[in-house]
């Protein structure tokens, strides 16, 4: 389970969260949407550690991620980008993480066979595209077998092929009981994806619950997105 609980970010003047609340739920992908610019980094930044709340909580598990006792196996977590030096190969990487966290060699080939990235794994990350990047951030997240996965716009920079080997993945990820949380701007590779849908716009939630209920009379998550935003967010056009 992860919680987060009227959660507040300022910076100076400029409040980036402004006490949001969601909770993502074993067994359900959770889609987090927004513009740029909305608030979503900045929560699973806060989330993961990386950054620090002015005040409110975010909780994996019921815990904050610095009281984790092995984090790596309870969450992964993959960004924008691969995350590697550009400079190793792409086995190299995950075996410095492998090795960092006390796990087998044999877990790194098996995360790499799981993201489709073991033709690529001698060769230097910096050589590698956008959605082999991609791929290895995932696989890195995937090294502890946590039974929660938070990814940050995971289909950016994949090919279609790509975009529907990771919405499966992902769907049986979450049919074994496990927790993704995904944030996106895509909305249409999100409606494909998801359980559930929290939209956030301007640091504040505008819509919360299960994607049906979210699209409601809408025909499209899009259009759900564009009617919600405007008419909670006090959009005029």
């Amino acid at each position: 389970m992860l919680t987060i609980d009227h959660l507040v970010k300022r910076r100076g003047a400029h409040e980036i969260l402004s006490g949001i609340s969601f909770q993502a739920r074993p067994g359900r992908v959770t889609g987090f949407l927004g513009p740029n610019g909305a608030g979503k980094s900045s929560t699973l930044r806060i989330l993961l550690g990386l950054d620090r709340a002015t005040s409110g909580s975010a909780l994996i598990n019921g815990k904050p991620f610095a009281q984790l006792a092995n984090p790596l196996m309870t969450v992964g977590a993959a960004f924008d980008g691969s995350g590697a030096h550009g400079m190793r190969t792409g086995r190299a990487h995950l075996r410095w993480i492998a090795r960092a966290a006390g796990l087998p060699r044999s877990r790194v080939e098996e995360v790499l066979d799981m993201v489709g990235l073991t033709y690529a794994a001698g060769k230097r990350v910096g050589s590698y595209s956008l959605g082999m990047g991609r791929r290895l951030a995932l696989a890195a997240a995937l090294l502890g077998d946590p039974p929660i996965l938070v990814l940050d716009e995971p289909v950016n920079g994949l090919d279609p092929e790509g975009i529907r080997w990771i919405r499966t993945f992902l769907r049986e990820r979450a049919e074994f009981g496990n927790t993704v949380l995904l944030s996106s701007h895509l909305m249409g590779e999100l409606a494909e994806t998801v359980d559930d849908v929290v939209i956030i716009k301007r640091g504040k939630i505008v819509a919360d619950g299960a994607l049906e209920e979210i699209i409601g009379t809408h025909s499209t998550l899009e259009d759900a997105f564009f009617a919600l935003t405007a008419e909670r967010a006090g959009d005029t056009g």
